[in-house]
């Protein structure tokens, strides 16, 4: 900017710097904003009553200019675009799971260490946010892993010893029941007993459509595939035992694959419409993404969300039916932004060191109760 934007204060009293002559004899002074806002404003009284700020100057001098105003509030049209209600609170989930992957280590342990539900001498409970690792991952600056010392010296202070160790494992857009263990000893003896499968775990699911039946056992081996095509990738598929024999009237026996890993999955269907349902599933073995292959492939029940099992021969969006896209408030172009709806409810695990079964429920979050209601789902009454 020239000179002029200067004589907002540029001056001893009534003086100018640059010629030493009084204002109203000032040459500079008469060909700035000041000057030119006095004659538009009904002289120096009107300045005084306006009370000018130099703001106002530099905003006169760059209107003047022509140069665009960095300051300038965008219009509310710009801002807030026309979208429902939703796409907003998904849009806003996105943004939290970017912030929460990016963010300073310290920043993500606070966030955990508010979301503690259950703590004693040898266990910590939390309820995992969506879209946080577990581990270290490609494409992942942050995961729990990483900030466990942060949140132990939080927890203990800045001096203590106690290290935190991950006792199993979540899926990274899977939210819900996280245990961690304080010692090493109640780490070991919690491993034994997810080895040994005595740890009930229970989660609660919507999915795009209804099993049937509403309740039962689905026993089928899963294992890893390569998906070849345009977008090569790996997931993890069924590998059955049985197959339909030829007349379509009983089934018969084919060898097991000696790279599938036994799966078993107990499920209930707690609410459910003509589109959707509330799935309780109940894992009884721990193999990758069993859940989410058996409802998808097995049930022919997608969960709400997950984008990776909605298509087995490609990766894409989820593709919904009219109906749950109309209750939603989506188009099937947004759908994209929907998360998975797989919350970890409930844990219990035996007795240690003398104490009573422990079990531990976590909350769901708010998306997922705000896709319950508009599904006309019902959630389960608190005992």
């Amino acid at each position: 900017m020239k000179r002029t934007k200067l004589l907002v204060n540029c001056g001893i009293g009534n003086t100018c710097h640059y010629c030493l002559k009084t204002w109203p004899s000032c040459q500079q002074f008469a060909r700035s904003p000041i000057s030119t806002l006095r004659k538009e404003n009904g002289g120096p009284a009107s300045e005084n009553k306006r009370g000018l700020k130099a703001i106002d100057l530099v905003q006169r001098e760059r209107e003047s200019s022509g140069k665009p105003n960095s300051r300038k509030t965008p219009k509310l049209k710009e801002t807030l675009s026309d979208v429902s209600p939703l796409q907003r609170r998904v849009t806003q989930l996105k943004q939290l799971t970017q912030q929460l992957q990016s963010v300073h280590p310290n920043v993500l342990a606070k966030v955990l260490h508010k979301s503690i539900v259950f703590q004693n001498q040898d266990v910590i409970a939390i309820n995992k946010p969506y879209g946080v690792p577990v581990h270290d991952t490609t494409g992942a600056t942050t995961s729990i892993k990483s900030v466990l010392p942060v949140l132990a010296k939080m927890l203990h202070g800045m001096r203590t010893e106690t290290r935190l160790h991950i006792c199993h494992s979540l899926d990274k857009d899977t939210t819900g029941t996280l245990l961690l263990a304080q010692t090493e000893e109640a780490a070991d003896h919690i491993h034994t007993l997810f080895k040994g499968l005595q740890v009930e775990r229970k989660y609660w699911a919507v999915a795009v459509g209804v099993p049937v039946p509403s309740e039962g056992i689905v026993d089928i081996p899963v294992i890893e595939r390569e998906v070849t095509g345009a977008q090569p990738h790996f997931k993890m598929g069924l590998s059955p035992l049985f197959q339909t024999s030829g007349d379509g009237e009983g089934v018969t026996r084919v060898r097991a694959n000696r790279h599938a890993h036994s799966a078993v999955t107990q499920y209930r269907v707690l609410d459910s419409t003509h589109t959707c349902s509330l799935v309780e599933l109940q894992p009884v073995t721990a193999v990758k993404h069993q859940l989410r292959v058996h409802m998808a492939l097995a049930m022919g029940c997608v969960v709400l969300g997950d984008h990776k099992y909605a298509h087995w021969n490609k990766l894409a969006p989820q593709q919904l039916p009219e109906g749950v896209l109309r209750h939603l408030g989506l188009e099937q172009s947004k759908a994209r932004h929907l998360p998975l709806h797989l919350h970890h409810h409930k844990l219990t695990i035996p007795g240690f060191k003398g104490h009573r079964d422990l079990t531990v429920s976590c909350r769901l979050p708010r998306f997922f109760t705000s896709s319950v209601q508009r599904l006309q789902l019902s959630l389960p009454e608190k005992p």
